[in-house]
Order: structure tokens, then C-alpha cells, then sequence
């Protein structure tokens, strides 16, 4: 049996999963936590991966491994391969302002045009702004830039500092892919290429000497100990490869925040930076639109009802949709998408027969799914098509969710049984680059959701905004 490795390494945790090459069966899994915060030592990283592999049973076993990981964060290094300063996180807000300095510099339109995005304080670029910025003295130690997934994979090569590596701090060895390295900011995913204008205008000076990871292609490898290693990924590629995601497929992602990306063969170039028009991990293109308010708005609206989720799910199913007027617009942590960072959330329509908690329990789900409608229009309004929407996340499971998503979109809803797409999407590439074929390995579904869309939901929000 040829077995292949899929690493998740997210803000969260470190997972690990093995499967069979042949059937793409699980074979073992394994996990470790991360520490909390929004700027961490990479070195937490490095053990959690190494506790989540002995958790898995090791690589032993293994013969290709791909690591997949959260995107943007800031890992700098110098020339002794150390890392100067803690990662900046793309969940680390102080480079806002850097964010809006870039845009104004270069204008959102070339922006756009250059690397598919519009600044937001997410980016590894404007984190260099900011470490210009209020760090002059690290700045000018940077001899490379990676993202946290290129620096794992390093490591994970054998590379490093001196004093705890097997071959030292060769910076010429990072290597990343093109969905990593398309939220960067400073890299042009239809050119394959890094705007190195771009990232002299984020530091301020010169870039010519600083080290950028290798863009490889999808079915390329080098080589680790005893291990074939694909490029990596960033996770919401990673999550399109683990869904076995094609042109005319949608994810909807419900976690901490929402997501919705397509896979498409479209380049897209947002001047609004509405969609972030991310590169995918398969040579095509990854355009994606965040909400920052999904599932905590279910915590919260089952905690002020005093109920838990599975009860707040047969209040929400017993109301009618629309809710009898009653629109949450749930804004509650500021917004995203739109970008409304001070906003705060909002309940309409109050009458005293909508003020019910079978309406306040629907409302809330359906605020939710609808901000993220919102953003598939957007999606859509650059020709790309939505043939099916593959909706994940651990609210995915909710029955309420899925009824009522059936009724907020105007596609057909697959729920996949619940898995780490990311890790999953992660072993895909590994096996892509052992072979050099993609593998079609099945994915399995819980439930399609018959097409039942009801436009006074969305009509209702609309007249709200």
C-alpha cells in the first residue's frame, strides 16, 4: 500500500491525514493545537507539526506529503536562516492603515490588475508596511520572506538555523505554490510571476537581495528525508482539492467567518476589493469573498435565546421564510465584505407579531447566509457560473442551515460529510506530485439539497441595507 500525506497547518491547530493512493481511503489521522494569538514563534508550528505527524504514526510508511496552511502570514528571515521576529498573522489588524497607505500609493484599479487584490489588512504585504514602518531595525535584517506553509515545508526538508537543522540556512530552498503566494500582494498570478516593484514599495527599499520562495507548478516535487514534497498550499486552495472542486463548483465555508470561493479558469481583477482573486492550487484561478460573521452568529443567537443549537434549529425551521419581516443583519464583529470594520449588527422589522423566537432563531441564519449570497453574486458578476454549491463548515451541519440555504440559493446544495478538507485537499497534491495525474478519488456527500429558493429572504435584507 502507497500511502500519501495531507498537513493542515491553521490559525487553530496542526492536522494531519493519511490515505491509501490507490482507493484514497483514511488511513490515520492526527492532531495538535496551536497556541491563541494573532502574531505566534513559528516554532509552534514546527512542534505541533512534529506532534500531529507522531500523532498520525509518523511518515515512516509515507512516500509524498504536501503541507497546506493558513495564508498571508509574515515569517521573516535572515541570513542565518533564524526567524527575526513572531509571525504576523493575516487575523493581525495593526497593518490597516499600512493597507490603506498601498492602496492610495498605487490606486485599487492597478492593484487589482497587478495581483488580483485590493489591500486589506489581511495581506503580507501591508504587514511589511508595517514592519517598515514600526520595526526599521528587523526590516533591515530580512533576507527572505515566506508564509507559513513555505517555512514548514523548509523545515520539513531539513533546513533551518544552523543549530538545529540538518542542512543549514539555505534560502534558496523555499518553495511555495501559486495560491500561497497570490495573497501575498506582491505576486501576479497570471504572469506566475512576483511584482518585485510591489514589494519594494511595502518595505521601502530595496528587494533586490531579499529571497522569495519558489513558485512551483502543481504537479512539481523536491525532495525531504525519504519523502517526496509536493509545493503546499494555501488553505482555501487546499479545501477546493480536498471537495475535488471543478469549474462550476461554488464552496461555501461556514466557520468563525464565512467564505465563498469558485474554482474557474477565469482570471478575475476586483478593483473594489470585494473578491480577492486568489490563484488555485491547480493552475487555474480561486476568486473568494469573506464575511467576518457566520457561525458565532448562531453562539450568540442561541445563548440570548437561552437554547442550544439543536433547539435553536426547530425554533428557526418552525417560522416561516423571511421570518415574517425580521431581518438580522449580523454584523456583530464590524464587516468585511462589505467593508464596514465599525459596523455593528442590526434587527429590522420589529412588530409584535414578528418578535417571536421561532423568527429571531430563522432571521439570524438567514442574515448569515445571505450576506454570503451577496458575495456569489459577486462572483458571478465577473461570468463566473455556479453549476453547484458545496457547502462545509461545522454550522453546515446545522438542519436549519441547510433547509434554509436550499431557499437562500439559486443553485443546487451539496453538503459533504464532514471532513479536514484542507488536510484531505492537501494529500490530493502529494499524490499529484507523486504521480503526476490528479487523483480522482470520490467525494462523499451527506445530503443534496433539492432547489427551493424562496426570493422574499433575500428581498427582505435587500430593502434593509
Amino acid at each position: 500500500m502507497t500511502l500519501v500525506a495531507g498537513v493542515d497547518s491553521s490559525t487553530q491547530s496542526c492536522k494531519v491525514v493519511i490515505r491509501d493512493l490507490a482507493t484514497g481511503d483514511i488511513v490515520r489521522t492526527g492532531r495538535a493545537t496551536h497556541p491563541d494569538g494573532t502574531e505566534i514563534d513559528p516554532r509552534h508550528w514546527w512542534d505541533a507539526l512534529q506532534a500531529a505527524l507522531t500523532d498520525a504514526g509518523g511518515l515512516d510508511d509515507v512516500t509524498a506529503i504536501s503541507i497546506a496552511g493558513q495564508q498571508h502570514g509574515l515569517v521573516a528571515l535572515d541570513t542565518h536562516g533564524e526567524v527575526i521576529r513572531p509571525a504576523l498573522l493575516w487575523n493581525d489588524t495593526r497593518s490597516a492603515d499600512a493597507a490603506t497607505a498601498l492602496t492610495a500609493e498605487i490606486g485599487a484599479a492597478a492593484y487589482a490588475q497587478r495581483t488580483g487584490l485590493v489591500p486589506v489588512a489581511s495581506f503580507t504585504a501591508t504587514k511589511l508596511r508595517w514592519l517598515a514602518d514600526t520595526e526599521p531595525d528587523n526590516t533591515a535584517r530580512i533576507a527572505a520572506i515566506a508564509l507559513p506553509h513555505d517555512w514548514l515545508t523548509w523545515r520539513l526538508r531539513g533546513y533551518g538555523p544552523a543549530r538545529e537543522s540538518t542542512h543549514g540556512p539555505v534560502l534558496d530552498e523555499l518553495i511555495t505554490d501559486r495560491s500561497d503566494a497570490s495573497g501575498t500582494a506582491y505576486f501576479d498570478p497570471t504572469a506566475h510571476a512576483y511584482d518585485h516593484d510591489l514589494l519594494t514599495r511595502a518595505l521601502r527599499h530595496d528587494t533586490t537581495h531579499i529571497v522569495l520562495p519558489r513558485v512551483l507548478h502543481p504537479a512539481d516535487h523536491v525532495t525531504g528525508p525519504g519523502l517526496l514534497i509536493a509545493p503546499g498550499a494555501g488553505d482555501n486552495a487546499a479545501a477546493a482539492l480536498g471537495l475535488d472542486a471543478h469549474t462550476g463548483d461554488i464552496g461555501i465555508s461556514l466557520g468563525t467567518s464565512g467564505t465563498v470561493f469558485a474554482v474557474t479558469d477565469i482570471a478575475i481583477h476586483d478593483p473594489t476589493g470585494t473578491i480577492a482573486g486568489f490563484a488555485d492550487a491547480t493552475g487555474g484561478y480561486l476568486p473568494l469573498v469573506t464575511t467576518l460573521n457566520a457561525a458565532r452568529v448562531l453562539d450568540t443567537t442561541a445563548t440570548l435565546l437561552g437554547v442550544d443549537h439543536t433547539t435553536l434549529a426547530d425554533l428557526a425551521l418552525t417560522a416561516e421564510p423571511g421570518s415574517a419581516g425580521l431581518v438580522l443583519q449580523p454584523w456583530f464583529q464590524g464587516e468585511r465584505t462589505p467593508n464596514r470594520p465599525d459596523a455593528t449588527a442590526t434587527l429590522y422589522g420589529m412588530t409584535l407579531a414578528s418578535t417571536t423566537r421561532e423568527n429571531l432563531a430563522r432571521a439570524a441564519i438567514e442574515g448569515i447566509l445571505t450576506g454570503l449570497a451577496e458575495g456569489l453574486d459577486a462572483i458571478r458578476a465577473h461570468d463566473v457560473t455556479a453549476d453547484r454549491i458545496l457547502l462545509i463548515g461545522g454550522a453546515a451541519q446545522n438542519p436549519a442551515v441547510q433547509t434554509i440555504a436550499a431557499q437562500v440559493f439559486d443553485a443546487p446544495v451539496t453538503i459533504p460529510e464532514p471532513a479536514e478538507y484542507v488536510a484531505l485537499g492537501a494529500t490530493v497534491q502529494a499524490a499529484w506530485a507523486l504521480t503526476g495525474t490528479r487523483p480522482e478519488w470520490p467525494l462523499h456527500t451527506a445530503t443534496t439539497l433539492p432547489l427551493d429558493t424562496r426570493p422574499i429572504i433575500r428581498e427582505q435584507y435587500a430593502a434593509r441595507r
